[in-house]
């Protein structure tokens, strides 16, 4: 189901405190010192747990001993950096530098976030007195104890900030909880390499992490690499990894994916993305004879297929791939993006194609796809699908979770993915084609289509349904019900009508 707003009752409380912290900083800045609080009460939580428990141990002299945290994968603490400390400063002056002294030692003895934390909460812009509310708000909230990770209060709340940081216009690193869950639905990373080339938060990864957990595997057969240009955004995903427990290697710094590789050489076995849409400019001129260009080169005025290309280049010979794109590379004619379309699609690489709803963006209006490709769309251990690609038009799935933004519920993702496993027989459900949602189309077909792959040139419209004749008389029954209170209604108010005519003496 989407996710609401109230589901814990206490993010609205934390977002509204979290507010007053806003002053004059812009907004990435202002998003990474309100979940790195996040960040810094989690691992003390989950140190102060541990901590307790081995104090009252018979060996209470392990509490200070590092060893016994990195033997429960639990961040190690020294005292500057424990939330005790942190709320005994909220109300006064020096809580600003008290928070940036505890970032500092978590950095140097743990080398997972070196160089990632935020410290500037001693800032001038950050008003001291609102910080200490914060902080004192926060204090009464567990979310890293045993308890409160069994419920995921972390994950919801992160993922509630987020949400909200994406819909107060800084939704660029934020890509829907629901679209993230159908690409990883779809493709299924249940253990190798799994890499997103542009990682935003982190959230391709956490959605990947929940996905094999629910399905009783382990997060530590799944590498997980990414890359990053932002560099704010960076820290923020190695922040949110690391509060999920995720080991990654999202390269030394933030970097220009398709300029400079940061995994160069390197092959994976899965790949999820959301990449900036339709970014002019990009520097093709930089990298005109790349290798990764194995389909056709593509050009300056949009790197679409730039991604693409990129993202194919980094799989393995059996790789799978699901990746968002804006609508308008479905059917460009630009004679080198369409080329390299043709050429991926004669090279039996697109898999799949998901038309979306609109609304499901908080930053962005403009319709987009999911698009799947497979490597090897002939392995064994699925149906040979060479020759074909899976369109489906899921456009009137969705429940608006407010005025503006739609998300998929459950069984909106269940179905879809369920489709495309059928489709490529790796469930037990036969494939078949519904005409208004999903139609596996022939080579031959698409190309007499120009190559165009919108799904709703293919998969028709839905065949209408044939009532029985009880049904029939049942909507009959209703409708004439109601044309009958219609007209009750209208002699009613012709009749004040009249009435009102003749008071001011305007009767016939």
């Amino acid at each position: 189901m989407p996710v609401k707003s109230n589901e814990l009752g206490i993010e609205d409380k934390l977002w509204s405190a979290a507010e007053k912290l806003r002053g004059s900083m812009d907004a990435s800045t202002y998003r990474n010192v309100v979940l790195g609080l996040i960040f810094l009460k989690y691992v003390s939580d989950t140190f102060e747990e541990l901590h307790a428990e081995l104090l009252a141990s018979n060996y209470p002299e392990e509490a200070e001993e590092r060893d016994s945290y990195d033997a429960k994968n639990v961040f190690w603490l020294p005292s500057e950096a424990r939330w005790s400390v942190i709320a005994a400063a909220a109300k006064t002056p020096e809580v600003g530098t008290t928070i940036d002294k505890a970032m500092t030692a978590i950095e140097r003895e743990n080398s997972s976030v070196k160089g990632v934390l935020p410290k500037n909460y001693a800032s001038p812009d950050l008003a001291k007195e609102n910080l200490g509310e914060v902080i004192d708000l926060f204090s009464d909230v567990q979310v890293g104890n045993e308890e409160s990770r069994k419920n995921d209060v972390l994950g919801r709340v992160y993922e509630f900030f987020l949400r909200k940081f994406a819909t107060n216009g800084d939704g660029e690193f934020y890509t829907p909880r629901s679209i993230v869950r159908t690409l990883v639905d779809m493709i299924e990373p249940f253990k190798g390499s799994i890499y997103d080339p542009c990682c935003g938060s982190g959230g391709m990864f956490v959605q990947s992490e929940e996905f094999v957990r629910e399905h009783q595997g382990t997060i530590l057969d799944l590498s997980v690499y990414g890359q990053e240009w932002n560099p704010t955004t960076w820290r923020l995903a190695k922040m949110n990894l690391a509060i999920h427990g995720i080991d990654n290697n999202l390269g030394p710094r933030n970097g220009n994916t398709l300029l400079n590789d940061l995994h160069k050489g390197e092959r994976f076995d899965f790949a999820l993305a959301n990449p900036p849409f339709n970014v002019k400019d990009w520097g093709a001129e930089k990298v005109i004879d790349d290798s990764r260009w194995r389909w056709g080169t593509p050009y300056d005025g949009n790197a679409n297929y730039a991604w693409i290309e990129h993202i194919l280049s980094k799989l393995t010979p059996d790789g799978k791939a699901g990746i968002v794109l804006a609508n308008g590379s479905l059917s460009t004619s630009t004679s080198d993006e369409k080329a390299i379309r043709q050429s991926l699609l004669e090279d039996h690489k697109v898999d799949a194609i998901v038309a979306m709803p609109s609304q499901m963006f908080y930053s962005v209006s403009i319709p987009v796809s999911l698009w799947i490709f497979d490597m090897n769309q002939a392995s064994p251990n699925e149906r040979n699908r060479q020759g074909e690609t899976l369109f489906i038009d899921a456009r009137e799935l969705g429940s608006m979770t407010d005025r503006t933004h739609r998300e998929f519920t459950r069984a909106d993702i269940d179905k879809i993915a369920n489709t495309y496993h059928a489709y490529t027989g790796t469930s037990k459900k036969a494939y078949q084609d519904a005409p208004g949602f999903c139609k596996a189309e022939k080579l031959e077909n698409i190309k007499a289509n120009d190559y165009v792959l919108t799904p709703g040139r293919y998969v028709g419209l839905a065949a209408e349904k044939q009532m029985s004749e009880e049904e029939f008389d049942a909507e009959m029954t209703k409708l004439s019900g109601e044309l009958k209170e219609q007209f009750d209604k209208s002699d009613k108010l012709q009749n004040q009508i009249l009435n009102v005519l003749r008071g001011i003496g305007y009767e016939n």
